[in-house]
């Protein structure tokens, strides 16, 4: 499989915001949001077999037992569902972060899924794989709309509502560089959503450009 980087960080999204990960970052995406904050992992990376990447989590991760998988979009790479098998049968707990646009049929279904449904603000809308969500385990696994204003809020909540979404866990994250987390928070309180504000926690310890963390 193509990978970009390995790392070993603090989990900045998700219900397991906070806690210390391995992150798996792989080489590729077929969608190219316009508010992408990896466009690094477009292109480059090395090849990896499932071995060696399963090395490098043990070599890295100081005994840390939560992995995720992300991207670019990790559901491209061939290997993927074996890496997760393999971590799994290891012990370690498995986030795969994925856009939603790419079947996740083949991710073992211990794997935690959290799919990045894609907002109009995003560009790819379009792309957005609407079955995989016959595909996913209600109370396990987790949806994020990323919000970048108004028509994307008012359109992530007529999704929460017509596709009874709220069997999940939802997220709702502002754009970094253009939704006030303020102003988002009030709509959802105004609203009475039964969603999570997320915001991107790495983000705020580190420089928002930074690498590897």
């Amino acid at each position: 499989m193509r990978i970009t980087e390995i790392f070993y960080s603090i989990q900045g999204e998700s219900s397991y915001a906070g806690r210390p990960c391995v992150f798996v970052r792989t080489t590729g995406c077929n969608l190219r949001c316009v508010w992408c904050d990896t466009e690094y992992a477009f292109y480059g990376g090395r090849d990896m077999s499932v071995d060696e990447v399963f090395e490098e989590i043990e070599r890295l991760g100081h005994g840390c037992r939560l992995v995720e998988l992300t991207g670019g979009e990790p559901l491209l790479q061939r290997d993927i569902g074996d890496l997760a098998r393999r971590l799994l049968s290891a012990g370690y707990a498995v986030l795969c972060e994925t856009s939603g646009s790419v079947t996740v049929g083949e991710v073992p279904a211990e794997v935690l899924k959290i799919m990045d449904i894609k907002c109009p603000g995003s560009g790819e809308a379009e792309a957005n794989d609407w079955r995989n969500l016959e595909l996913l385990k209600p109370g396990q696994d987790e949806l994020k709309f990323v919000i970048a204003g108004r028509e994307d809020y008012e359109w992530a909540v007529r999704q929460l509502r017509e596709r009874d979404l709220d069997r999940f866990v939802v997220h709702f994250s502002p754009e970094f560089d253009s939704m006030d987390v303020r102003e988002l928070a009030e709509w959802i309180l105004a609203d009475g959503l039964p969603v999570r504000v997320q915001l991107q926690l790495h983000k705020l310890i580190w420089e928002p450009a930074a690498r590897g963390v």
